[in-house]
């Protein structure tokens, strides 16, 4: 079976849907030896800032020269990004192995697991046959009932929260904060990156003994440097020229520093570390022509709002034309409120080959904008945008969107 067909075969799995429960995982799990206890873990949550926040922490253990695994969602452009060992991403031939091994598990208890629950466990088994030393864990969704969740983990980091997947998690920030708080476990030291009070409570319910880094580096400070694209932070007097741009990327920086700390990594390698970290599509940098190409993820509220934030720190209103799509299960309405107030010109493009897209002029019609405009095919949108004096593209709403731009109109960039 080439891989094309085996992963056709593997996303076939999403077909079951989302089930809650972790006794799947667990049976899989129980018959390959649980190798989910053969190295240490840190399992990070949180609505957004996960995948950077998992990355940094990677990106420094390294450094550290440590053996380090890890496991994050969704992909961008190759299902292989999910699932990397020291940075480097697990190869075609290894995903045949070990979802071949996990199906021949499956088949033998006889049930039916969802997509989620098949690839972790195969990165389980993954990260043990390698011999990982600490294993990064990012939650799929949630916390409590998540896949990952059956790790007795050393460290848990949960970011923050804000309303999204509310018809699986609950209607509220306490809700959603119960949820996540369900992955901390009798032993794990704590770490959340919020000081919203709905949130803290639902944290307070599993745990009283937790780091909040918000009120632990309150006195530390951070500027964007918009000539080089770094945050640059200051915190106890020592100074981070962190890779990771933007705004948000502040308070995910300090919770992967407080583990770091944590794991007792000294301060001159946890600078060298933050200056190499890399995570495509979180204000993503890249420059085409006379204008720069800004890619970021945001696909919810929050997300939205903290990009937006961002952005004004740096760009005035009609420097930006944004190129905007997004699925139709997010709260579409309610972001392009916000992404409206912040730029000068919206392109809306389509994603109707995902089940969950939009067409561009249902989106057209669904927005406020004056200055707006559609165009179905990406390339028109692009090449529609760079024209006039716009100083730059961005491209947001969706990680889908994002992963056509990489792969439909990049490649005619470069």
């Amino acid at each position: 079976m080439n891989i094309e067909k085996l992963l056709d075969e593997l996303y076939s799995y999403s077909l079951h849907g989302i089930k809650l429960g972790l006794k799947n995982i667990e049976d899989i799990c129980k018959a390959m030896d649980n190798p989910q206890k053969n190295y240490k873990t840190i399992h990070v949550a949180g609505t957004n800032g996960k995948g950077s926040t998992s990355t940094t922490i990677e990106t420094v253990l390294i450094e550290h020269e440590k053996k380090v695994g890890k496991y994050t969602s969704p992909h961008i452009l190759r299902f292989n990004e999910r699932i990397s060992v020291n940075g480097i991403e697990i190869t075609d031939e290894e995903i045949a192995y070990y979802y071949s091994y996990v199906k021949n598990i499956i088949e033998e208890l006889k049930i039916t697991p969802t997509f989620f629950e098949v690839t972790t466990a195969m990165m389980f088994k993954y990260f043990s046959d390698k011999k990982v030393e600490y294993a990064v864990i990012e939650v799929g969704m949630g916390g409590r009932y998540d896949a990952t969740n059956i790790i007795d983990s050393d460290i848990c980091v949960i970011t923050n929260v804000s309303l999204d997947h509310t018809e699986f998690l609950g209607k509220t920030i306490y809700d959603i904060a119960c949820e996540k708080a369900g992955i901390i476990k009798k032993d794990s030291k704590v770490i959340v990156g919020s000081s919203d009070l709905e949130f803290l409570k639902g944290i307070e319910e599993k745990t009283k003994d937790y780091i909040n880094i918000i009120e632990k580096y309150k006195k530390g400070r951070y500027f964007l440097d918009f000539k080089k694209y770094k945050t640059i932070v200051e915190v106890d007097e020592d100074i981070y020229n962190f890779s990771l741009f933007g705004d948000y990327q502040y308070k995910n920086f300090l919770c992967a520093l407080e583990v770091l700390k944590e794991l007792k990594v000294p301060v001159d390698i946890i600078k060298k570390g933050v200056e190499k970290v890399k995570w495509q599509c979180r204000f993503e940098i890249i420059h085409a022509k006379d204008k720069i190409i800004i890619l970021d993820g945001a696909h919810n509220e929050d997300g939205m709002k903290t990009l937006c934030d961002t952005l004004k720190l740096g760009f005035k209103k009609d420097d930006i034309t944004a190129i905007v799509s997004i699925l139709k299960d997010k709260d579409y309405k309610k972001i392009l409120e916000i992404l409206e107030k912040t730029v000068g010109k919206i392109i809306f493009t389509s994603l109707v080959e995902n089940k969950r897209g939009q067409s561009a002029v249902e989106l057209f019609n669904n927005s406020n904008k004056k200055d707006k405009d559609y165009k179905e095919n990406i390339n028109e949108a692009y090449n529609l945008a760079n024209i006039g004096n716009t100083k730059a593209v961005l491209f947001c709403g969706s990680f889908y969107l994002l992963s056509k731009f990489k792969e439909e109109v990049l490649v005619n960039e470069k």
